[in-house]
């Protein structure tokens, strides 16, 4: 995997000092941005100590990385538990030093970290810098801000256009989360597959502030990387500038060839997107569901699962077609998109009708045990699951009355005609 990548990071227009830091470790394909808050010039020691303290974890522990593989699920949580632990050690560092010197105490800084090993990528982050992937022409950003804004807007208190001209708009800086500012701190961590053709934008919130959707991906899209950063930072500056502006711009080579990966990838994200359980996920939270998922291609006439069996999984037909059928007797075709056992998820009753492919297919498995297990590891993600899966339930509910409603109307129309002289039971 050939990684092609350059730095900048400038001053800005407004500020006297420069209080993020960066760092690439070519031979640990290993790039950190971090932007420092504080008196004292202690933003700019609190985001040096964290770049080197992330660098000097992930250094020590490269046997780790080393026996990493692939196709083992093991070492992508080894390798994020890594990041996490390598955050956690510069947060201690970045505190160590606050309560040994008064005046640099609260100082702290936020933190994106973006490991490429094997045909994988890892991120850790903590505050509101940001990493940005371009794949196939469409801008994902990767992280979610730890800052005051964004939980508003995620919690619903407020919309993203209405912010600047609420009471909270005076702290439209404040985080959530920040390394060293405490002992420790919440890392969130993310891993994904690589694809030849991505591109990597990790960048400060000087950045990102200037920019828009269209700036990074025509921008990133440049064939010479070292021009990538330099016009980031000079559009930033020409649009006012008024913080320290740092990016880190990553390409893996690719030939035309690999944009069909990266077709699929985006194709099966927009599947699960279509499944109502999933609709109200962000890109981050429908990669981690991708992650547990398993894909499987049936043959005409396989069965996915049949009647009487223990639902374990929730199924999403990504392309194809499936016939279900109930006592061997066709009940109905469910075309691709379409998706089947979502109880599976919440207890083990026994299918109702068995599901066969009528034609090739491609199905997204979901396991009952990994759904659980994120549902503990993400509560963010858990909330918003568990809300979609009640209304989910509450559709079905209503749909069930009114077909029972409907299937009852001629009793009912009867009922209503009974002439009363012939009632035995009228009054």
């Amino acid at each position: 995997m050939e990684v092609r990548y350059f730095a900048a990071t400038d001053i800005g227009r407004k500020r006297a000092a420069n209080e993020d830091n960066f760092l690439v470790d070519h031979d640990l394909h290993l790039f950190v941005v971090a932007d420092g808050m504080g008196g004292h010039a202690s933003g700019e020691i609190a985001s040096a100590l964290a770049v080197h303290a992330v660098r000097d974890v992930i250094h020590r522990e490269r046997d780790l990385l080393a026996a990493y593989d692939d196709e083992d699920p093991r070492s992508h949580v080894e390798v994020c538990t890594l990041l996490e632990y390598a955050v956690h050690c510069a947060g201690e560092r970045i505190h160590e030093r606050a309560q040994k010197e008064p005046e640099k105490r609260g100082m702290g800084t936020t933190i994106v970290v973006l490991l490429l090993i094997g045909a994988r990528g890892f991120i850790a982050y903590v505050g509101d810098s940001r990493i940005y992937l371009v794949r196939g022409g469409i801008v994902y950003q990767l992280t979610e801000d730890h800052s005051l804004k964004n939980e508003l807007i995620r919690l619903g208190k407020i919309r993203a256009d209405e912010f600047e001209e609420s009471p909270y708009a005076g702290l439209k800086n404040a985080m959530t989360r920040a390394v060293g500012v405490y002992p420790m701190v919440e890392v969130d961590t993310l891993d994904f597959d690589i694809i030849p053709g991505d591109a990597f934008l990790l960048c400060s919130d000087g950045l990102y502030e200037y920019l828009d959707d269209n700036d990074i991906g025509r921008t990133l899209a440049l064939p010479e990387i070292r021009e990538v950063p330099g016009r980031l930072v000079e559009l930033a500056n020409t649009r006012g500038g008024k913080d320290n502006i740092t990016a880190v711009a990553v390409q893996i080579a690719g030939e035309a060839s690999d944009h069909d990966r990266a077709s699929e990838i985006n194709f099966t994200l927009d599947r699960l997107k279509g499944v109502p359980l999933f609709r109200q996920l962000s890109y981050q939270q429908l990669v981690r569901i991708m992650n547990i998922a398993r894909s499987r291609t049936v043959d005409v006439g396989q069965a996915i699962f049949r009647e009487g069996d223990e639902g374990n999984e929730l199924h999403v037909l990504l392309r194809g077609s499936v016939e279900l059928s109930r006592g061997g007797v066709r009940i109905a075709e469910l075309p691709a998109g379409t998706h089947l056992g979502e109880m599976a998820l919440i207890d083990a009753s026994p299918h109702t009708v068995t599901a066969t492919a009528s034609t090739p297919s491609k199905v997204l498995g979901i396991a009952r045990h990994d759904f659980y297990e994120i549902l503990r590891k993400e509560p963010a993600l858990a909330v918003k699951l568990l809300w979609s899966f009640v209304r989910v339930l509450a559709e079905r509910l209503r749909a069930t009355t009114a077909e029972l409603t409907h299937a009852r109307a001629p009793e009912l129309e009867a009922d209503e005609s009974t002439d009363p002289a012939e009632d035995p039971f009228s009054p």
